[in-house]
């Protein structure tokens, strides 16, 4: 498992200690590939794209409109097991 954490550095120019999550741009399930955009993160005026970082099926902790703060994590990748057998 790994987790979506909110970067940091994102804040670099922000006047706000907080921010909040625009949308998912991928369903809670959703299989995805290390790299593909998966959520819109706002922080004062700008709109920032969070990339997965690895591959596995996501699983999202925080919904859409929940205020975030830098370094949360706000989701996790579960690593696709290997079927039985």
């Amino acid at each position: 498992m790994t987790d979506i954490r909110v970067d940091p550095g994102l804040w670099r120019n922000s006047m706000l200690p907080e921010g909040f999550i625009e949308h998912w741009l991928r369903p809670d399930g959703a299989r995805v590939e290390a790299g593909d955009p998966i959520a819109a993160i706002r922080i004062e005026e700008s709109l920032h794209e969070l990339a997965a970082p690895s591959r596995g099926r996501l699983h999202i902790l925080q919904k859409d409109n929940a205020v975030i703060e830098p370094g949360m994590v706000i989701g996790e990748i579960v690593r696709n097991l290997p079927a039985a057998g």
